[in-house]
């Protein structure tokens, strides 16, 4: 059964996962650190200061012992107190439309330049052996 699971692991096709894995897991945090980073201070400043990491609806009472900020989602999150974080929701789908389109550009670039290797087909291998046949039979 070890030998199998080595035979399994050493398939291209599972090393190749693991590597698209690895670099999407690296490639999600760069996305991440673009969106908290960059797009949602831009879109703060143009909108007069809104930060939608923060936004949230306190849904029920503060816990008991709580003494930090009404208005900390995360430190009211961490406290257990029932927070509708819609900001981070918000943020979360801008991650997910940057992502994707990031992954559209590529596949479609992917796309663009394996039309242009592909070289010119020739006939099938029926086409061929039709031929022979017919040739055969001529003669």
């Amino acid at each position: 059964m070890l030998g199998e699971f080595k035979a399994f692991i050493a398939r291209g096709n599972v090393l190749d996962l693991a590597v698209a894995v690895i670099i999407g897991a690296a490639f999600a945090k760069i996305v991440s650190s673009l969106t908290e980073d960059i797009v949602m201070p831009l879109i703060g400043a143009v909108f007069g200061g809104l930060d939608f990491t923060n936004r949230f609806l306190l849904l029920g009472p503060v816990p008991a012992g709580y003494t930090g900020s009404l208005a900390d989602y995360a430190a009211l999150k961490a406290a257990g107190a029932s927070v509708l974080g819609w900001g981070a929701f918000v943020t979360a789908a801008i991650n997910f439309l940057i992502l994707a389109w990031i992954i559209f550009l590529l596949v479609r670039m992917a796309n663009k330049l394996t039309r242009k290797t592909d070289p010119i087909a020739g006939p099938c291998e029926t086409d061929l052996l039709t031929e022979i046949r017919d040739e055969l039979r001529r003669r």
